[in-house]
């Protein structure tokens, strides 16, 4: 992903895939509405959410906040309503804005912004797309036991959401793991997955169905695959991938082993034709303490198919959908959200991960930053949105 200083956000032109305003797409979103009344389109008002959380906006009423300082021009260029009388336009308010976040189509919205991003993202030239799967429960949307969790699909290269399906509470993520997946086109694509997916039907079907790879960690979930790859003869096994990092007051050294799953080291596991192990040794740089941990993972990729340095850097890579989670929670304090109303979180939930995605798309690694930067200037959101 190219690396981009907040401080040169959109100076220059916004490549040709983005051309494309998210505006355009978010018509794709049925409006439920009573037509009786209404003042507001849905497309203009969403779009006002959108741009007021590429400011920092964290809740409905932050969202409004926003849109009643910003000026004239911005809001023509959202299309909100121009009031035919006195030529002036009006921002959404408050209630507005809550009523739509509660009703709006929460899977249309998300399929919406998931076939835009799909479309304006930069596909690597050379190497495969890797996908990641991951969940993530919204703390503060419900009591325990009635909390909103969704499940999301992210691009490790570009650090975009794809796709985000709701988890009720009459279901689990492993019924929800193949409607999320099911839209996206995963023909040669790597999908990576923690234990909880490392199911059979997951593997079948992606690899039978779908065409696509996957790359799973394997847990004592899994008790008896686990003891296979936990019994295979790694003493005997080179490294064949080392790498070091140094960072947040700590020293990691990943080895990466990996073995040929074939006659008697077969795996009771369909498709699998690779186990791999890594051990990650990390020092504490405050304490000077090692510690050690072991992960085992499998994978349909031969050895010609994926270096053990390409299998190192998606598991890896796995873990920006934690990324994800962690800046949902700390730049925009999701889990201190006390939205509860119909499908409010879940619908901020989308609004944070198009406002990450957007902001990622146009080169930024640093959100908090860039932020900060969008909420000095009001047309910045617009240029992100590809309205001007």
């Amino acid at each position: 992903m190219l690396a981009v200083h907040a401080d040169r956000l959109l100076d220059e032109p916004l490549p040709d895939q983005r051309r494309t305003s998210l505006v355009t797409a978010l018509t794709a979103v049925p409006d439920r509405r009573d037509p009786r009344g209404v003042v507001h389109a849905l497309p203009p008002v969403l779009a006002t959410a959108v741009a007021a959380v590429l400011t920092g906006a964290r809740s409905a009423a932050a969202v409004a906040e926003w849109a009643a300082d910003a000026p004239q021009q911005v809001l023509a260029d959202l299309g909100v309503f121009r009031d035919p009388f006195t030529g002036v336009y009006r921002a959404p308010d408050e209630s507005t804005f809550r009523r739509i976040l509660a009703g709006v189509d929460a899977d249309a919205l998300d399929e919406a912004v998931g076939r835009w991003v799909l479309a304006s993202r930069p596909v690597p030239s050379s190497g495969r797309q890797v996908y990641s799967v991951d969940g993530k429960t919204l703390r503060g949307s419900g009591p325990a036991g009635a909390q909103v969790h969704l499940l999301t699909a992210l691009d490790q290269h570009t650090g975009t959401v794809l796709g985000q399906v709701d988890v009720n509470g009459k279901t689990n993520e492993l019924t929800r793991f193949q409607p999320l997946l099911t839209p996206l086109d995963l023909t040669s694509v790597v999908v990576t997955a923690d234990a909880l997916h490392t199911q059979r039907e997951h593997a079948r079907w992606l690899v039978d169905d779908k065409k696509a790879a996957y790359l799973f960690t394997v847990k004592k979930n899994q008790p008896r695959l686990y003891h296979q790859l936990k019994a295979l003869p790694w003493a005997k096994i080179p490294i064949q991938d080392e790498t070091s990092t140094r960072g947040h007051g700590r020293y990691d050294i990943r080895r990466l082993q990996a073995a040929t799953c074939t006659g008697p080291l077969a795996l009771d596991f369909p498709h699998a034709t690779q186990a791999l192990r890594i051990r990650r040794r990390r020092m504490n740089l405050a304490t000077g303490r090692w510690s050690t941990v072991t992960v085992y993972a499998i994978t349909n990729l031969d050895a010609a198919e994926a270096s053990p340095a390409d299998l190192a850097d998606w598991l890896r890579g796995h873990w920006a959908i934690e990324t994800l989670h962690h800046i949902r929670d700390t730049t925009y304090g999701e889990d201190a959200s006390r939205l509860r109303t119909g499908h409010a979180p879940r619908v901020m939930a989308t609004l944070r991960n198009t406002a990450i995605s957007l902001l990622r798309l146009a080169g930024i690694t640093t959100i908090a930053k860039a932020l900060r930067r969008n909420s000095r200037n009001p047309y910045r959101p617009l240029q992100i949105l590809g309205l001007t």
